[in-house]
């Protein structure tokens, strides 16, 4: 009969701390060992029995909880280019995270959650401190001792944004990870990289870790609009540095602090269709398939993290502190039309400083009842400037629209006049001209969105449920409660000049050989200027409730089966790119009131000679059109720029299993998400920004398999599968056609875009073990071949990528603690598309990064 191990003692001690069986100790075991010394066992080994990481909330492993859940130790980054969280792509099941635009973009899909811009759908934390911007989700890991991956809400414990997991990541211990690491690399396109890290326990109570890092990127793609140079290159810099105090044997004060400077070029997007009634066709054709615009663009970040986790462990809990501090100051600049016409740039300049607090109660582990409870909060200060510059291409872009829409859709009006004995009978056609005068137009933008979210929450399980030895059940609830607030001041002074003309065409003509038709000017060039400007606060707040049950039999420490149901929720915000859209339609508005009050004064005019042509039935009809050209309509800014929380329920059944006396490892699950109010991220309708739309409903049927096999102590063989069907149910979109009224699409049925369908991984790795005394202790050959599609772009489900694949490997000679590796990413050099979307109706897409080969060295003294 199986005997469940309850927790007797456990004390901080000066190597880490006293393990014992079925315990979540705070720190890794000492990993003195050689950089590569592999395990001689035909036993698969699980990360968590080697490098036990603590966190404040959970009390057994990943394999041991009722959740599918992916772990990375530093060899599996290491073997599989691990560099950043997009390089998790395609290595877990079910996750897609696009390599594309700057640092500034992380979009993190999983199981058919995700997003482009504003709140992610993901969550992450470092050492425990949430990360709450998705602007800082892209760091440097030349520190990081393990990363988990949970897939599924994980918002009873973990809160808003955690709706389609969450990513844990986990740096070095300087108490149980001694000595100097020294990391130099370098790659074909002109990469480089290095990385210094000191990690030293000074006594039994006391230790630190100091690095820097360095890297440089010199792009891998070129913009044939600016002398071929590479636009995607990039330089950071930066350091971490960790301090482990133990006063007393059962309390840890754990404190890091990290900084990182950014500066990329961007955006590699490459025109990929042009409509032949594009103004600018026969300027453009000839850049379909390249990269070609004329405006720098680029990213530029500075990102200071900071935390403090404190543990007490008295005789029957575990009482744990985490308080966070995160400041980005960042600034990208855009040139929104992505060719070499001078269209339109758009910037943004973001700061941003984040605090956050937790503080969590949780039973000792291995107990009949398991609980944890606790309360968090933070409070995000975020002023943004994100001025909107339209050039002298995009003016005249705008004043061709607006008269070519308005010339298209004035009727012809019947004349019919008495002069004299004779009456004049013919049509009359006016020529509308409207233009915004000046070489460019800026439109500034000044927001601050403070942001407030509290919550608590409490998560119970009870072990060997009616005395069933091995069943278990889980139920929990959280409360969130978020206060939104915006402060706005945006607008525009511009001038444009009006002027009317008509064409008459008599029929039949006054008189042989006099001409049959003539012009008339109704409205002379008459300049007006406009002052257009918003400023005010608006502010929501709503709260949400996150319950989860979970139900569990273990038939042993390594094998289970779990059936889960749980709610996580996305956020909501403001569009502040919106006001961009909302400028764009006042400012039609605006004019039209200008254009109409004038046109009528004209007509009006019975001293205007050119208006006798007119008979009072003809005014009236030109002064009723006016008249309801000229309504305005006030923009409520709350309506037009708020989106709503988005909230998925998840069902999930999944078990983990060891077999073959343990040189098999099994994951599998599957399950349905029913998601509501879902974010999606597309262009605003006049092309000026993105921005994020609650569109209806979706659901997602899916399954997951992971597995991993030791055939032989040399040869390991590993692989995961991710399926993911995931379609709208309910969303129908409004728009105005080009006559201005209303029209509805559908898209239900359609698939969700940025979903992959299929995900996969298949890989393996062998070692060459060399005798006693050679030059080398082993040899270690990694390859994979992961892949991802059918992936659609668009809501339509008109452009999309179908399943591809890359092929990557490694060789790794090692000694003592001294590693060269040589390495090749997407060997094959596929071509994929990474990113696509749609502007100004036309296609844009950036392409997957070609083969690379590089090779690094490592040391530690």
């Amino acid at each position: 009969m199986r005997k469940r191990t309850v927790l007797k003692t456990f004390k901080f001690m000066a190597a880490g701390v006293t393990v014992a069986m079925g315990v979540t100790p705070a720190y890794s075991l000492p990993t003195n060992e050689s950089i590569s010394a592999p395990a001689d066992t035909t036993r698969v080994i699980d990360i968590e029995e080697v490098v036990v990481i603590a966190t404040p909330k959970e009390n057994n492993r990943l394999r041991q909880q009722p959740l599918s859940a992916t772990s990375f130790s530093q060899g599996d980054m290491r073997n599989n280019s691990v560099t950043s969280v997009k390089s998790l792509s395609g290595l877990v099941p079910n996750l897609f995270i696009p390599d594309y635009g700057s640092k500034l973009t992380t979009s993190v899909y999983v199981r058919g959650i995700g997003s482009r811009i504003n709140t992610p759908a993901v969550g992450l934390y470092v050492d425990n401190i949430p990360f709450i911007d998705k602007s800082a989700f892209d760091f440097n890991y030349s520190d990081i001792e393990r990363i988990d991956v949970l897939r599924g809400p994980q918002g009873t414990l973990y809160g808003r944004n955690t709706m389609g997991g969450l990513i844990r990541v986990f740096t070095k211990s300087p108490f149980t990870y001694q000595g100097t690491d020294i990391s130099l690399g370098a790659a074909t396109y002109n990469n480089y990289k290095a990385s210094v890290n000191h990690y030293h326990r000074i006594s039994e109570k006391f230790a630190f870790s100091a690095g820097a890092f360095y890297e440089h990127e010199g792009g891998f793609f070129e913009n044939t609009a600016r002398n071929n140079e590479k636009i995607d290159k990039g330089d950071e810099v930066g350091g971490r540095m960790r301090a482990i105090w133990l006063p007393k044997e059962n309390l840890k004060l754990d404190f890091t602090v990290n900084y990182e400077y950014s500066n990329q070029g961007g955006y590699p997007y490459q025109l990929t269709s042009l409509s032949e009634t594009d103004v600018y066709y026969q300027d453009l054709k000839g850049d379909l398939g390249k990269v070609a615009y004329n405006n720098e663009c680029g990213y530029m970040r500075h990102l200071l993290n900071g935390g403090l986790n404190i543990e007490h462990q008295a005789e029957n809990f575990i009482l744990s502190s985490v308080t966070g501090f995160q400041y980005l100051k960042d600034e990208m600049n855009l040139d929104q039309d992505f060719t070499r016409k001078n269209v339109y740039t758009m910037s943004q300049r973001q700061n941003s400083k984040t605090i956050s607090e937790e503080i969590v109660l949780k039973s000792k582990p291995g107990r009949r009842w398991q609980w944890t409870t606790g309360v968090s909060g933070f409070y995000q200060w975020l002023n943004t400037e994100g001025p909107v510059t339209f050039h002298e291409d995009g003016l005249a872009w705008l004043n061709d629209m607006t008269n070519t829409n308005a010339n298209k859709y004035i009727p012809e009006i019947p004349v019919e006049r008495q002069m004299g004995p004779m009456t004049i009978t013919g049509t009359m056609k006016m020529n509308f001209s409207d233009v915004i005068t000046g070489n460019s137009l800026n439109i500034p933008g000044y927001f601050k969105t403070p942001l407030l979210n509290t919550a608590i929450f409490h998560q119970s399980t009870f072990n060997d449920l009616f005395g069933a030895e091995g069943l278990s059940f889980t139920i929990g609830l959280r409360m969130d409660y978020e206060h939104l607030k915006m402060n706005y001041n945006s607008g525009c002074n511009y001038s444009h000049v009006y002027s009317l003309g008509g064409t008459i065409n008599f029929n039949p003509p006054l008189m042989p050989g006099m001409p049959s038709s003539a012009n008339i000017e109704m409205v002379p060039e008459t300049t007006f200027n406009q002052d257009i400007s918003y400023k005010g606060e608006i502010s929501h707040d709503y709260i949400q409730l996150l319950p989860k049950f979970a139900l569990q039999y273990d038939f042993d420490k390594n094998n289970n089966i779990y059936a889960t149901i749980s709610k996580g929720y996305r956020s909501g915000g403001y569009n502040i790119q919106m006001f961009s859209d909302i400028l764009q339609n006042d400012m039609k508005s605006n004019n039209m009131s200008d254009i109409a009050k004038k046109t009528i004064e004209v007509i009006n005019d019975e001293n205007n000679e050119d208006m006798k042509h007119l008979d009072e039935k003809t005014k009236q009809m030109i002064i009723g059109m006016m008249n309801g050209m000229a309504q305005k309509v006030k923009t409520n800014i709350k309506d037009a720029t708020l989106y709503k929380p988005e909230y998925s329920w998840n069902y999930e059944i999944g078990s983990h299993m060891t077999m073959f006396d343990g040189r098999l490892q099994a994951d599998v699950a599957a399950f349905y998400m029913d998601t509501h109010d879902q974010q999606i991220s597309r262009f605003a309708a006049s092309g000026l920004g993105r921005i994020t739309v609650n569109a209806g409903k979706s659901r997602s049927i899916g399954g997951e398999l992971a597995l991993k096999a030791q055939i032989t102590d040399n040869f390991i063989l590993n692989g995961n599968y991710g399926y993911t069907n995931s379609k709208f149910t309910e969303y129908i979109s409004n728009y105005k056609d080009a006559q201005g009224k209303l029209q509805e699409v559908s898209y239900n049925g359609n698939y969700v875009p940025f979903v992959p369908e299929h995900t996969f991984t298949v890989g393996g790795q062998y070692i060459f073990r060399m005798k006693s005394g050679a030059w080398l202790d082993n040899i270690i050959v990694n390859a994979n071949y992961k892949g991802a599609g059918r992936i659609y772009w668009t809501e339509q489900n008109n452009a999309y990528q179908n399943l591809y694949g890359t092929l990557n490997g490694r060789i790794s000679l090692n000694k003592g603690n001294g590693q060269i590796g040589i390495w090749i990413n997407n060997a094959l050099n596929t071509e994929y598309q990474a990113f696509y979307f749609e502007s100004m109706n036309r296609g844009f897409s950036q392409m997957g990064r070609p083969m690379q080969i590089g090779v690094d060295l490592r040391c530690r003294f």
